[in-house]
């Protein structure tokens, strides 16, 4: 919770959910549009987070074998804006999951009207990014599958980013530090701000709940997410053949 969610998702979600800064690439105006953004997240409710720890970790050396210090997080977050109102936020971070990526999934809201008939439960249409260790942007959507029969198949029209040349993180860092950038760091009333959101649950933590080292988490997370909603659980990207 310390320094994956606060530290790190919770600058993703800023990211995802700001509007365009009215400076355009102003350092000062986008760190202004996301403080504006961070002041409108709700703080966390502890019913709306689950606190997981996998088997094993205990048995790890300096680990105390009462530990109740999570290796997992899964939270419902609100964000108080006309844009983002009654928009749930689902996170989810943990270690010794099935695969390690970050992705980010913009589900997107079911139409009034169906344009294909009922065959069962059809996925929504939704927008992946994948972050890391790839650069992946997905779009999925309902097609008309092939026949005369308005009957839809879910597809995904998938774009990669490949370069030799990228620069690390902390180097990236670094640079921008050496010519005055600030675009890329956090401002400390930003910080602050994003304290703000995590400090219910770190002054009220719920115990910790066991998990298998492999899976996607306790099965207490699903208790998270609303009716209707479903975790995305990444995969391994395979890139085309050329």
């Amino acid at each position: 919770m310390r320094d994956v969610v606060q530290n790190h998702l919770l600058q993703v979600i800023s990211l995802l959910a700001m509007d365009p800064p009215p400076g355009g690439q102003e350092a000062g105006a986008h760190q202004a549009e996301k403080l504006r953004l961070f002041r409108a997240m709700r703080p966390l409710d502890p019913g709306h987070v689950v606190r997981g720890q996998f088997r094993g970790y205990r048995d790890e050396k300096g680990v105390k074998p009462d530990s109740q210090v999570e290796t997992f997080v899964a939270l419902k977050l609100r964000i108080d804006t006309w844009r983002w109102a009654d928009v749930p936020f689902y996170v989810r971070t943990g270690k010794c999951l099935p695969i390690t990526a970050t992705q980010v999934v913009v589900t997107l809201k079911k139409p009034p009207l169906p344009l294909f008939e009922a065959g069962g439960a059809m996925p929504r249409n939704y927008f992946r990014l994948r972050l890391s260790p790839e650069v992946v942007i997905g779009a999925g959507a309902l097609v008309k599958r092939s026949g005369e029969e308005m009957h839809g198949e879910p597809v995904e029209l998938i774009a990669r980013h490949h370069t030799q040349s990228d620069k690390s993180p902390y180097e990236r860092l670094l640079g921008d530090a050496v010519h005055g950038d600030t675009s890329l760091f956090t401002q400390d009333d930003c910080v602050e701000a994003a304290w703000r959101v995590v400090d219910p649950v770190l002054h009220r933590p719920r115990p910790v709940v066991q998990y298998d080292p492999g899976t996607w988490g306790p099965v207490e997370a699903d208790k998270v997410i609303e009716d209707g909603d479903s975790w995305h659980n990444p995969t391994a990207e395979t890139s085309a053949p050329c």
